[in-house]
């Protein structure tokens, strides 16, 4: 972002069902609203998007069969391509993270982690220093076969980086060694719960994962001096049984660590979680805004969801005192899939 310039936000999208590619947008910080100011088409399927911790460099994956990554400049009103896509030898990549000098993908259609080393200008270097398979399955006949690494992200400490694996019911961690992934350990999960996501308590020594075949999150002691990961409890995001499809997606925390959300697609509902000690408890559900709510982020009280079949990106202002979120406005953006705000 360049120096001066206010708040931006970065909308990933499915280019396959008729998505714009990446779309830049300028935030309101008083009322984070979202207007657009350019966008780039390039790069297929640019799903899921990440920034580098100094804000200037925007990486994306390529959730294509192939299965790809991009490094992007966000200096101006629109990204501008930092060399070309890096093949991540796994396919359907579905989320990337930066960690240790590396962008990590988690690729979910070859189950599988990918480390590309990021040089010192933020570029790409031109091919993985590591991939991880992942090994296993679960009772889901048709979801479950085999291993679909769906999240990786790194622990709050910056130490371990820690995948998601909905196949395997399953969350690993682990490290690198010299350029290359080396596991450290697996915790398992419910069978059949089908994790996708997690996210950190801001204290550090919790950690939620949302469950896809499941609507419930799995809240997980995480000891970061050992680098484990323990369940806990498990708690449904709906009131009651579904009325029809209902597959979470995205999961937050809040930075004041007194709520967590998340997204279910099909009921199109946002859930408010209040964490109770080790626990969380389910106080409220709301419309996402839109249809097929795919992503969640939180940015400066503000809650933002890329809604995938109805093509928008609402936004939600959140009540500090019962973490309710309420609606206050969306951005048109065909086959929306994600949002990062920096």
């Amino acid at each position: 972002m360049a120096q001066g310039e206010g708040r931006r936000a970065y909308i990933g999208s499915f280019t396959a069902a008729g998505g714009p590619g990446i779309v830049a947008a300028a935030v309101d910080p008083d009322t984070g609203a979202l207007t657009a100011l350019g966008a780039v088409n390039g790069l297929p399927d640019p799903s899921y998007l990440a920034l580098s911790p100094a804000g200037d460099t925007l990486y994306a994956v390529s959730e294509t069969p192939q299965g790809a990554v991009a490094a992007y400049r966000v200096t101006g009103e629109r990204p501008e391509p930092a060399g070309p896509p890096v093949p991540v030898g796994g396919s359907g990549p579905t989320h990337l993270s930066v960690f240790a000098g590396h962008v990590l993908t988690a690729n979910y259609g070859s189950g599988s982690v990918t480390a590309v080393p990021v040089r010192a200008d933020g570029t790409l270097a031109p091919s993985p220093s590591g991939v991880l398979r992942h090994t296993g399955s679960g009772p889901h006949t048709q979801r479950q076969r085999g291993p679909h690494a769906h999240q990786v992200q790194p622990d709050p400490t910056g130490r371990w980086a820690v995948s998601v694996d909905l196949g395997t019911d399953s969350v690993r961690v682990c490290t690198l060694a010299g350029d290359g992934l080396r596991p450290h350990r697996e915790t398992a999960l419910r069978p059949g719960s089908g994790p996708r996501h997690l996210a950190f308590h801001p204290g550090g020594s919790l950690a939620y994962v949302v469950n896809e075949l499941t609507p419930t999150v799995t809240v997980c002691r995480w000891d970061p001096a050992d680098g484990t990961l323990a369940p806990l409890t498990e708690t449904p995001v709906l009131p009651g049984a579904p009325a029809g499809d209902a597959y979470p997606s995205g999961v937050v925390a809040s930075p004041d660590g007194r709520f967590v959300w998340t997204a279910t697609r099909g009921e199109d509902v946002l859930s408010v979680l209040a964490v109770e000690g080790d626990g969380l408890r389910l106080t409220a559900t709301v419309p996402c805004g839109g249809h097929w709510p795919r992503a969640l982020t939180e940015s400066g009280g503000f809650l933002y969801v890329a809604n995938e079949r109805s093509g928008d990106v609402t936004w939600f202002a959140v009540d500090p005192h019962t973490g309710v979120p309420r609606r206050s406005g969306s951005l048109r953006v065909a086959a929306a899939s994600c949002v990062v705000v920096g």
